[in-house]
């Protein structure tokens, strides 16, 4: 009869650790405590905090993409829209200065009491 091959036994290495005795190591090793890691972070991971909360809600990962992609778009549709107004605005307000002196200086005693109830239509 055949003599079978030698099955390989499980055998808890010092560490603590299992392992196969056809993978042990060639020389023993010796266990000197836990290994100490250095590990160096250059930079910190980003921040997931909403999308951990979104998605821990259940309104789905397309949501939070959606949030992602179309968050930072809104702002900066809505910010070219207030600095389109604003522009709007110091037009309108350097054309009723104009209006206003043109009709002071051209008008005579009438001019100067119609830019004074435009002041005073303003004030209110």
């Amino acid at each position: 009869m055949e003599s079978l091959p030698d099955v390989p036994r499980v055998v808890q290495l010092p560490d603590g650790t299992y392992t196969y005795t056809d993978r042990l190591p060639s020389s023993p090793q010796q266990y000197s405590g836990p290994q100490v890691i250095h590990q160096h972070v250059h930079q910190a991971p980003p921040d997931r905090t909403v999308q951990r909360i979104a998605l821990g809600s259940g309104i789905g990962a397309g949501t939070v993409a959606a949030g992602v992609y179309f968050g930072p778009l809104l702002v900066g549709v809505l910010t070219a829209m207030a600095a389109n107004l604003a522009l709007l605005a110091l037009i309108a307000a350097v054309c009723a200065w104009g209006v206003v002196t043109v009709v002071r200086s051209v008008g005579g005693e009438d001019g100067k009491r119609a830019a004074d109830s435009v002041r005073r239509t303003r004030r209110r």
